[in-house]
């Protein structure tokens, strides 16, 4: 390895990436985790923004019942959970630039599209289409991190890249309600593309390939998806990936269902984009904390303990559901403890599962898209479509996601939590036991 160092930090680069390949060699430390952070966020950004904008939408374009709207949201995260094998796949073949550009640019290109569109199922069919494209932005992400870092440092890098992550799309509903006040639901598709094409430039000219030559899967397709089976049949992760896609289901839920729970049931009305930022806002923090405790306590060890609060949490939330007189204060409060722990699990998830794939990032990070956005998607539209005027469907569904996690947890580690991370070694991909 030979670093590269800017502004006194070294960020590792493979020898055969840092003799030539790296475009942004004076790209340091905080860039590229703002960068990323910004990257990721943009997938955010198309769903979250258009939160307040839901009910416009479908009385514009005749979308029918009430819960039709929720579709919006739906569409989008399924579809981008179904492609999510593809571009970490050939990413891991190809490298990671080329992949990022074009679903960068397709992304831009199909938001920009969509500020014309004057019929709900073509808008349908365009959010199908916008999901795939945003695939890419949740996995190479990913992947470029796990490039260049593993274990807890990685850990410790994504809870960074988190917290930027989480503050895009937690201000996305205010900055979608002002948007459509100002100029209408249509803008916000305009803001979205342009803001997308600028983060391409950005990316573009300041940050090159990370997968060096040397590590990139040379064989046919048959080798790819054996790869994929190799990530979807290990044990050690497997349990990970899924318990991340259960907890990620439930909380999906409460997004699809969150503007006619805050809204309307608790009454918030026009104040509902400012409580559902501030409650999103709250996994800043548990990006910070996380960050701070993983090197000192181990990956597995935080996320156990998250598993566990997450069950409380959802506990105390079926309770006071299932009493009279529930107000938006105490639904705040509990809710937001609980998106605080989707942030700690999914950040020490995130870092268990990739550990041992550092010769297929890409594969290992679709894979854990995959799950996280088919399951947690569908899981989530479910959840949404099952609400009823009150929040106990959700509250149920939070907590019979965290019993299952746990579950599954379990049967990664064999039985025994709160374990060190310890070294893992790396598995071989297909085409190198041959």
């Amino acid at each position: 390895m030979k670093p590269i160092i800017s502004q006194g930090v070294e960020v590792p680069v493979p020898e055969d990436v840092s003799r030539g390949a790296v475009r942004g060699h004076a790209l340091g430390k905080r860039e590229f985790i703002c960068m990323m952070a910004m990257i990721q966020a943009l997938q955010s950004l198309g769903f979250a923004s258009l939160l307040p904008a839901l009910g416009d939408i479908a009385a514009e374009l005749n979308a029918g019942a009430p819960n039709q709207r929720q579709w919006v949201i739906g569409i989008f995260l399924i579809s981008s959970g179904l492609f999510s094998l593809v571009p970490g796949t050939i990413s891991d073949r190809v490298g990671r630039r080329p992949v990022l550009l074009l679903c960068m640019g397709i992304f831009a290109s199909i938001n920009l599209l969509c500020a014309f569109i004057t019929d709900f199922t073509v808008l349908l069919v365009a959010r199908a289409l916008l999901g795939c494209a945003s695939s890419a932005l949740v996995v190479l992400p990913l992947a470029i991190i796990r490039d260049r870092y593993q274990g807890d440092d990685m850990a410790k890098l994504q809870a960074l890249v988190a917290m930027l992550f989480i503050a895009v799309p937690t201000l996305a509903p205010s900055l979608g309600y002002v948007i459509l006040e100002l100029a209408g639901w249509r803008a916000i598709f305009l803001v979205i593309g342009m803001l997308c094409a600028a983060v391409l430039v950005w990316y573009y000219f300041r940050m090159d390939e990370t997968l060096a030559p040397s590590r990139r899967q040379k064989h046919s397709a048959r080798d790819l998806l054996g790869n994929i089976n190799l990530v979807v049949s290990s044990r050690r992760s497997i349990g990970y990936v899924l318990g991340l896609s259960l907890v990620f289901g439930a909380h999906f839920g409460f997004i699809n269902s969150s503007q006619q729970l805050i809204g309307e049931a608790f009454g918030a009305g026009a104040a509902y984009p400012i409580i559902f930022g501030l409650m999103a806002g709250s996994m800043a923090l548990a990006s910070i904390a996380t960050s701070a405790i993983v090197h000192r306590f181990g990956t597995r060890r935080v996320g156990h303990a998250a598993v566990f609060c997450h069950m409380l949490v959802s506990l105390s939330q079926v309770w006071l559901a299932s009493q009279p007189g529930e107000t938006l204060l105490h639904f705040a409060l509990l809710m937001s403890a609980n998106m605080c722990l989707l942030m700690m699990i999914f950040i020490t998830f995130t870092s268990i599962t990739l550990q041992p794939f550092g010769k297929l990032a890409g594969a290992a990070a679709s894979v854990q898209t995959f799950f996280r956005l088919v399951v947690g998607a569908g899981l989530g539209a479910l959840i949404g479509q099952a609400y009823d005027g009150t929040p106990l469907p959700l509250a149920c569904s939070l907590l019979a996601v965290g019993v299952l996690t746990l579950a599954l947890v379990l049967f990664s580690e064999r039985g025994r939590l709160f374990q060190a991370s310890g070294d893992i070694p790396e598995m071989t991909p297909r085409s190198l036991t041959r």
